[in-house]
């Protein structure tokens, strides 16, 4: 499956140079250049990774996490400038998966991004461990692959 990943950043530069190195490695990849732009293509393109930045017009990162609220399946990487503590344990709290600072190096991007992307294939697997299914007098029970 080749995963989603959608750019949000102001600085259309970097937005642009974070794209073209996820492309190389393969990703399907958008860029939103605000936080109204990133919610519209949230809905539209359902991306499994959100690379956000924090300060953009319209919406800040914030907000944007706000706005998102439930959104299995999807995690978030911070990426901003704002290297304060409280702006760190804020992102997180509001739902950031990870938090990174500029300057970055894009190899350390590109491995927290893997790692992400390993650990929400995991609790997906782990979510359909669990599943059993009633319809009438059909049982399926997915973790073990029967049908009664």
């Amino acid at each position: 499956m080749e995963e989603k990943i959608l750019v949000v950043d102001d600085e259309v530069s970097i937005a642009n140079a974070i794209a073209y190195g996820l492309k190389k490695e393969g990703y399907k990849v958008e860029t939103a250049f605000d936080g109204q732009q990133a919610l519209d293509k949230i809905k539209l393109f359902q991306p499994q990774i959100l690379i956000l930045d924090v300060m953009m017009p319209k919406l800040n990162g914030f907000d944007v996490l706000k706005s998102i609220g439930n959104r299995k399946g999807m995690g978030v990487v911070m990426l901003t400038a704002k290297n304060e503590i409280f702006d760190k344990i804020l992102g997180l709290e509001l739902g950031a998966d990870d938090y990174m600072t500029k300057p970055f190096d894009m190899r350390e991007l590109m491995a927290r991004i893997k790692s992400l992307i390993r650990r929400l294939e995991a609790a997906a697997d782990d979510s359909l461990g669990n599943e059993e299914i009633l319809i009438g007098q059909l049982h399926l029970m997915l973790p073990q692959r029967k049908v009664l």
